[in-house]
């Protein structure tokens, strides 16, 4: 099973936000998920990221592969 790191939106019309998570790559954007890590709210200045480190970097280093949004949020993070 070849899991994906990205982001599940949430929230209402125009007002959406994201969640982190760990899915099966065959899963749907929204559908069901491993693991989540964290959130993302896009909408707010500066941008509000609430993210679980230790989950992050052992789904990182497991092999896991990164959209590239989430990419760019760890690298922001420091993953």
């Amino acid at each position: 099973m070849a899991t994906v790191v990205r982001l599940k939106r949430a929230g209402t019309n125009k007002k959406a936000f994201y969640r982190i998570v760990v899915a099966d790559e065959r899963s749907p954007r929204d559908g069901r998920f491993i693991e989540e890590l964290g959130w993302y709210d896009p909408k707010k200045k500066p941008h509000v990221v609430k993210l679980n480190k230790e989950k992050a970097g052992y789904w990182k280093k497991t092999g896991a592969r990164l959209s590239p949004t989430v990419r760019n949020i760890f690298k922001k993070e420091g993953i």
